[in-house]
């Protein structure tokens, strides 16, 4: 996991031999350890369970017939009467055309003929052979999958190679997320301790994928492993201090009456985790980078000067991404967070940003900032520390020997012999020829003007 040792390739991050060394017998443990632990975490198989709401089959709408609604259907509320004719193109029934009353309320779907929708079935439990049809909502396979493709058509276009490898990185994250986490998290699993684990084997996966087997691209990952420790700390001991129990709409409670047992503020700091590993990622592996360039632009920095450098940076990269970070959860939370003003309007403001709804997305938010900002000095120092052991291993100043000067000849020289008063004989810099006289300048002359005996003769 070192990398290799030519450091003339491009990207090649400089570092001694002994710190990839030590790089690559940190990185094995961790890795192992990581792969332990999801095995002993990995759920069991879940068992088949009932569908809830009834059954759905897909359909597609041949006709549409509208009709004035009659005042008791409008005083109900209802905008939108008659029926719909669809096909059924699976189940029992497959094949055959049945009726269904036109969706409306809020939400509801506008259908039209020709429209690939969604068929809800709802059988009478007295009655197996009474059921009722009802369109549950629009299809919308084909248009996710043409907008599938137009994504990884413009990451493979842009990024080629490395496009190719960051969509089989986000393939990976998200199988790993639909066998791993969530189904680990269901079968009772600590959340906060099923998301770090998650998030270190997605990061593993997809940052040595994506960026290579590298000395870089190590750096990056033990920094965002470090912050992802002070994100998960940090989130537990904020929500403990602020009474967070994860408990706040109708989502919490509908995992809490499937999952009576399930763990919500958990599952709060599992989705600070996994939301924040991202933006870790872009962070950690762009301070990576930047000070391995800087080092290979300039040999002679020392660590002290790497590391300042970096951190100058970084702090530019960190003011626009926290904006991202923080107007990525509001947005998420939009509709939550409206609901939340409306129902608390004419109070003081002390009182709405305290609620626990509103107070969530602040610890989330601040937790995870908070995070991101701790890999920059992270990444950049121990990016610092590596580049630096190349300098120390070609032996700079860092290791303790003289000093080097540039010679006239462009090559280097070291410090004793070039002191003041030297005797010439220590030096093997060959000798060179004096340079030549600089051409005079001379002034316009004007017509007639008698020239002066030095004018009269070009020296040259």
């Amino acid at each position: 996991m070192a990398g290799g040792h030519d450091h003339d390739r491009v990207g090649i991050m400089p570092a001694s031999p002994q710190v990839r060394k030590v790089l690559t017998w940190v990185m094995i443990p961790l890795v192992a350890a990581t792969v332990l632990a999801l095995a002993l975490l990995w759920p069991p198989s879940p068992e088949p369970s009932e569908p809830v709401g009834g059954t759905y089959y897909d359909g597609r709408v041949t006709a549409v017939a509208e009709e004035t609604c009659p005042p008791e259907a409008a005083e109900s509320g209802l905008t939108r009467c008659g029926e719909a004719t669809v096909l059924l193109a699976d189940g029992p029934d497959r094949g055959q055309e049945v009726t269904t009353p036109l969706p409306d309320g809020p939400g509801a779907p506008d259908v039209r003929a020709g429209d690939q929708v969604e068929v809800a079935v709802v059988t009478n439990p007295g009655d197996p052979t009474d059921q009722q049809y009802g369109i549950a909502d629009h299809k919308r396979g084909t248009p996710l999958v043409l907008l599938g493709a137009l994504f990884a058509l413009v990451i493979v276009a842009f990024g080629l190679r490395r496009g190719l490898a960051s969509l089989a990185g986000l393939a990976a994250c998200f199988t790993l997320l639909l066998t791993f986490v969530l189904p680990a998290i269901i079968s009772g699993q600590p959340p906060l301790l099923v998301a770090v684990v998650g998030a270190a084997m997605v990061m593993f996966v997809i940052m040595y994928l994506v960026h290579g087997v590298s000395v870089r691209t190590s750096v990056a990952v033990l920094g965002t492993l470090g912050a992802l420790i002070v994100t998960g700390l940090l989130g537990f001991l904020a929500t403990a201090a602020t009474h967070l129990t994860g408990f706040v709409g109708n989502d919490e409670l509908t995992l809490f009456h499937r999952i009576p047992d399930l763990d919500l503020r958990g599952v709060l700091l599992a989705g600070i985790i996994i939301g924040s590993l991202g933006v870790l990622d872009d962070v950690t592996v762009s301070q990576s980078a930047t000070v391995s360039e800087i080092a290979r632009a300039d040999p002679t920095l020392t660590r002290w000067q790497l590391y300042k450098a970096g951190i100058r940076v970084g702090r530019a990269h960190i003011a626009s991404v926290v904006n991202t970070l923080v107007l990525a959860y509001a947005g998420a939370s939009l509709p939550l967070l409206l609901l939340i003003v409306l129902s608390t309007s004419g109070q003081d403001m002390g009182t709405v940003l305290t609620a626990q709804p509103i107070a969530q997305e602040i610890v989330r938010s601040v937790v995870a900032t908070i995070g991101l900002v701790a890999a920059v000095p992270l990444t950049t120092l121990l990016a610092a520390v590596v580049c630096g052991s190349a300098r120390t291993a070609a032996g700079g100043v860092a290791s303790g020997g003289p000093e080097q000067v540039p010679s006239p000849a462009g090559g280097v020289a070291s410090g004793p012999e070039h002191a003041a008063g030297a005797p010439a004989a220590l030096s093997t810099t060959p000798s060179l020829p004096p340079p030549l006289p600089r051409r005079p300048r001379h002034r316009r002359v004007d017509a007639g003007e008698a020239l002066a005996p030095e004018h009269r003769s070009d020296p040259w």
